[in-house]
């Protein structure tokens, strides 16, 4: 399918490995996955050139994710050779945080611009058991480390689960005096993982109102704002006088397949042109060839299967979230 009218994608996620040191309850089932091997993985020079052959068709901003990327060795100067590619505009990361105040001066000096840190809970006990096993002292050391040397934004993606409603006001405290962006996502049914069932979740129209509830008893009307920064579908808003922000991205009740500028590169060479379809067009061999022509139609092999609306698509994914890079 083609794009909608003047829709274009531009914007590269790229997986650098499917290992991580967490295993959290939406990303991951309670067995842990199997991870590839170090052969079935691609070389950091075969995703830069997959990046200099991509910009050809578009790509202008790449997203480096994983399962865990700064489990990788030697991610920064993956950063650095990817920002040196001219087209390249900006270069972000997503994480989970724990590995960032040892990594984030270098990364910074590398070129990185943003990063997106996962807290899914300000509660020591909930963290633990939604990570199983993670610190929240080491989480929130990550989002410190990112201020500190001047990542901007900074932003904090939670996934909504029910019993998020009593931790809200902790979360709308973290936004009142530092630029932090704290992101509300709607839990996604990809791969085995998560709630059964999209019910178990919360929407982002009930999370809103709890939150104009907040706003009533003290902080102020929640308005819209415009995005702190980056490409992606969240929508913003501001309680008055608070110098971060709170989004949403209603992944389920709200899908933004339509505004899609995505396409996704997975660990093992595999492009994935949506989070909710199995789809996949293999390009490892091309670009261990470095085979130009090959990976251009790769690319557009699965940009031209792409359909720009999830409910054509079919149920649960083979991979999980982790195997991705989300």
């Amino acid at each position: 399918m083609n794009p909608p009218a003047g829709q274009k994608i531009d914007y590269l996620r790229l997986s650098v490995t499917d290992r991580c040191n967490f295993r959290c309850v939406y990303c991951m089932p309670p067995e842990g996955v199997e991870f590839k091997s170090h052969e079935q993985i691609l070389a950091y020079e075969d995703m830069v050139f997959f990046v200099k052959t991509a910009v050809e068709l578009g790509i202008t901003k790449v997203r480096i994710t994983g399962g865990e990327p700064l489990a990788r060795k030697g991610l920064t100067d993956l950063v650095r050779q990817i920002r040196a590619i001219p087209e390249i505009r900006d270069v972000s990361l997503t994480t989970n945080g724990v590995m960032l105040p040892r990594n984030a001066a270098a990364l910074k000096e590398a070129g990185l611009n943003r990063v997106n840190i996962s807290v899914d809970s300000l509660d020591p006990d909930r963290y633990r058991m939604l990570t199983r096993g993670g610190s929240l002292k080491f989480g929130l050391a990550g989002v410190e480390a990112a201020l500190e040397h001047g990542f901007h934004p900074v932003k904090i993606n939670v996934v909504m689960m029910p019993e998020l409603i009593n931790e809200l006001p902790a979360f709308v405290q973290i936004t009142k005096d530092r630029p932090i962006h704290v992101r509300f996502i709607e839990w996604m049914p990809v791969g085995s993982c998560g709630p059964r069932t999209v019910g178990e979740s919360l929407s982002k129209d009930r999370l809103m109102a709890e939150l104009e509830k907040i706003g009533l008893e003290g902080p102020g009307e929640l308005k819209p704002v415009a995005s702190p920064g980056g490409w992606g579908p969240a929508r913003y808003y501001r309680y008055p006088g608070y110098e971060g922000t709170i989004g949403f991205i209603g992944s389920m009740s709200d899908h933004f397949c339509n505004e899609c500028n995505r396409l996704r590169l997975t660990a093992d060479g595999k492009l994935k042109n949506c989070l909710f379809s199995s789809h996949e067009v293999d390009a490892r061999p091309a670009m261990q060839a470095r085979d130009r022509e090959a990976v251009l139609a790769a690319v557009s092999e699965s940009l031209g299967c792409k359909t720009f609306d999830k409910n054509v698509l079919p149920g649960r994914t083979a991979r999980n979230m982790s195997q991705v890079g989300g």
